[in-house]
């Protein structure tokens, strides 16, 4: 498969393809890659890369506090990655095509973009004002009767969607659902509440259909914890979190 290099950007989150990804910008490290990505040719794609942070934080520290008030600040492209930022993140990610990037008077930027194919993270450079990363797309294979479980995989997600959402809550109609089985696997992997590491294993099944597998077992167990709860937290489940950097 093809090999590129890209902009990487680490996240507390997992980035499907076809979904969106909004960001709101304001490390420089991160500033830098937004400020380079506008010098993109208007007829290329602005694309840069998102993968989980396995061990790190998404934001480094600006200032000491709590529990070490001397700890020394971190600077630079990998600040809060460590040594090796690679092994400070999952393996497997997304390339993001940034529809929108809006510089504000301060600086910050404003960013919309949308999960697009599948990478794996072969290295990273952190040589320069911002991480770029070493990828290899990944393909996206069916599978043995992904169709048919896709259908199946549909209809435990309206179920786990009314036990979580509840009856006041917006619920996806029949129509705004997928029927393609890979859009449907990564649509409801999106959706479903689910921490990093298992929505981590989602984005890397090796085929559409074992995604969608997991995703039935996944669903049917979330949905019977659910019946035997006495209440439920309001949720929006078409929507997801906006990442402060």
């Amino acid at each position: 498969m093809t090999t590129v290099h890209l902009p990487l950007f680490p996240l507390n989150t997992v980035l499907f393809p076809g979904l969106v990804l909004p960001l709101n910008v304001f490390e420089e490290r991160y500033r830098a890659m937004m400020r380079a990505l506008l010098k993109t040719p208007e007829d290329e794609p602005r694309r840069f890369a998102v993968v989980a942070i396995r061990d790190g934080h998404e934001m480094a520290e600006s200032a000491p506090g709590m529990p070490d008030p001397t700890a020394r600040i971190e600077r630079g492209p990998a600040a809060g990655f460590g040594t090796d930022p690679a092994k400070a993140f999952h393996s497997v990610g997304c390339v993001a095509d940034a529809a929108t990037i809006r510089e504000r008077a301060d600086g910050t930027f404003e960013v919309l973009a949308t999960g697009t194919t599948r990478v794996r993270l072969l290295s990273v450079d952190a040589s320069g004002p911002y991480l770029v990363a070493e990828l290899r797309e990944l393909a996206e294979e069916p599978g043995d009767e992904a169709g048919a479980l896709a259908e199946g995989v549909l209809r435990s997600f309206r179920q786990y969607q009314k036990r979580l959402a509840g009856a006041r809550e917006r619920s996806l109609t029949a129509a705004e659902l997928p029927d393609e089985p890979s859009v449907v696997s990564y649509l409801v992997a999106a959706a479903m509440m689910l921490d990093i590491p298992a929505k981590q294993r989602l984005l890397q099944a090796p085929d559409v259909s074992s995604r969608l597998r997991d995703e039935l077992k996944l669903l049917r167990r979330e949905t019977a914890i659910l019946r035997s709860l006495p209440s439920l937290p309001a949720a929006e489940l078409t929507r997801g979190p906006t990442s402060l950097n």
